[in-house]
C-alpha cells in the first residue's frame, strides 16, 4: 500500500514543481500534505474519536520532568495503539525538531546528508502545522557539508508525518523542524549529529531556548519488521516464525532496546545498536530490521552533544508488536491497516523518552 502511495505521490511532486518553474516562487503558503491517509489521522474528529478509544483502554501517564529526547514508532494507529500517547504526551516544548526514517532515499539517489524540506506548513488534524523559521538557522550552518533540501523526499516519506496528530492534540501551536536521515555509515552518523547539535545549540542560545521546555527532538522509528511473507520478497524471519522463533526475536529486540537505548547512553551503546542493526561488511543492509537505523543514531549522538558529551537517561515507555498489541477499532472513522500483522509478517514498536 505504501508503495502506491509513494509513486503516486512522486508523479504529483513532479507537476508540482514544474508548475513552480513555470511560474515562478511557489505560493506563500506552500502545505506539505499526508502521505498516508489510512494508517493515520487527518481530521481533528479522527483524532478525538481514536484517543477516546485509547482513554478507554488505559494509557500510561509520565510524571516528572518533560521528555527532551523522545523515540516514538510510526506505524499505522491501529497497531501502535497507546504507545503513541505514552510517550509523546510528555514532549511539553512547542518547538519540535523531528527526525525520521528516508525509506525511499535509495530510489531518489540520496545518501549521506541530513534531509530538509522548503514547505512552509504541514497538514494537522486542526490547523496546518508552522514550519519553525530555525529550519532556515540550522540550514544555513549545515547545508555546505551535511544537509540538503528535498521536498520530494519528504513528500514520498510518511514517518514524521505519524506523530503531528498526536502531538497537536497534546498542543495546539506546535511548530515543527522536519529531518529525514538517508543511508550513512557510522563515522558519518556522528559527524552529521555532532553537527547538527552543534547548529541546534547555536539557535537555542539566540533565542534563549531552553532544551525540554522551549524545545524538543522526537526521532521517530518502528523496531523489528519481522517474517516471511509480504515483504517485497525478501525474508525476515531471522529464527523462523513459528512460536518459539517469534519468542526469541521478541527476545532480542528486549536485548537491543535494553543495552543501546535504555539507562544512561553514550556513543559506545549508539555504536552498538549500529552493530546489531548493520551489515558489518555494507552498512546500506539490515543486519536487524530496524527502519530507523540511521536515524536513531543521529539523534542519539545530536542529544548526548547538545548535552555537553554527558548521557541521557532513557526510559522505555512500553514495547508492543502489530501481533501482541490491543488493537484499536478505526475502520468507522475512515483509518485502517496498511499491511497484515500475522506470525510471518509483524512490527515491533518501541517507545523512549530520555531527560
Amino acid at each position: 500500500m505504501k508503495n502506491i502511495f509513494f509513486i503516486l505521490v512522486l508523479l504529483l511532486s513532479v507537476i508540482i514543481r514544474c508548475k513552480e518553474r513555470k511560474t515562478g516562487e511557489p505560493s506563500a503558503t506552500n502545505v506539505r500534505k499526508l502521505v498516508d491517509t489510512v494508517g493515520f489521522a487527518q481530521y481533528p474528529w479522527q483524532m478525538d474519536s481514536l484517543m477516546s478509544r485509547l482513554d478507554r483502554k488505559g494509557w500510561k501517564r509520565t510524571t516528572g520532568l518533560p521528555w527532551k529526547l523522545a523515540i516514538c514508532p510510526h506505524d499505522d494507529y491501529t497497531y501502535v495503539g497507546t504507545l503513541y500517547p505514552e510517550v509523546l504526551h510528555n514532549i511539553k516544548a512547542p518547538n519540535l525538531i523531528l527526525l525520521g526514517v528516508a525509506h525511499k532515499a535509495a530510489q531518489l539517489g540520496i545518501e549521506d546528508s541530513l534531509v530538509f524540506d522548503s514547505y512552509t506548513h504541514w497538514k494537522g488534524p486542526w490547523k496546518d502545522v508552522p514550519v519553525s523559521p530555525a529550519r532556515e538557522e540550522l540550514l544555513a550552518m549545515l547545508k555546505s557539508k551535511y544537509a540538503i533540501v528535498s521536498d520530494t523526499m519528504h513528500q514520498v516519506e510518511h514517518s514524521v508525518e505519524s506523530m503531528i496528530p498526536f502531538l497537536q492534540y497534546f498542543n495546539r501551536d506546535i511548530s515543527i523542524v522536519p529531518i529525514l536521515v538517508p543511508a550513512m555509515d557510522p563515522d558519518r552518523m556522528n559527524e552529521c549529529g555532532k553537527a547538527l547539535a552543534a547548529a541546534i545549540r547555536s539557535v537555542a542560545d539566540r533565542h534563549r531556548w531552553e532544551w525540554g521546555k522551549d524545545y524538543a527532538i522526537i526521532v521517530t522509528t518502528d523496531a523489528v519488521h519481522y517474517g516471511n511473507e509480504d515483504w517485497g520478497g525478501s525474508d525476515y524471519a531471522f529464527f523462523g516464525c513459528d512460536s518459539a522463533g517469534n519468542r526469541k526475536a521478541l527476545e532480542h529486540e528486549a536485548e537491543i532496546t535494553g543495552i543501546c537505548l535504555a539507562g544512561n547512553i553514550t556513543p559506545e551503546n549508539f555504536r552498538l545498536f549500529s552493530s546489531y542493526t548493520l551489515k558489518p561488511d555494507n552498512y546500506k543492509e539490515y543486519k536487524w530490521t530496524w527502519c530507523g537505523r540511521y536515524c536513531v543514531p543521529v539523534a542519539l549522538y545530536t542529544s548526548y552533544y547538545i548535552n555537553d558529551s554527558q548521557p541521557l537517561t532513557g526510559e522505555l515507555t512500553g514495547y508492543s508488536t502489530s501481533i501482541t498489541s490491543q488493537h484499536v477499532q478505526a475502520d468507522d472513522i475512515r483509518m485502517g491497516r496498511t499491511a497484515v500483522a500475522t506470525n510471518c509478517h509483524w512490527v515491533g514498536y518501541a517507545a523512549l523518552g530520555y531527560r
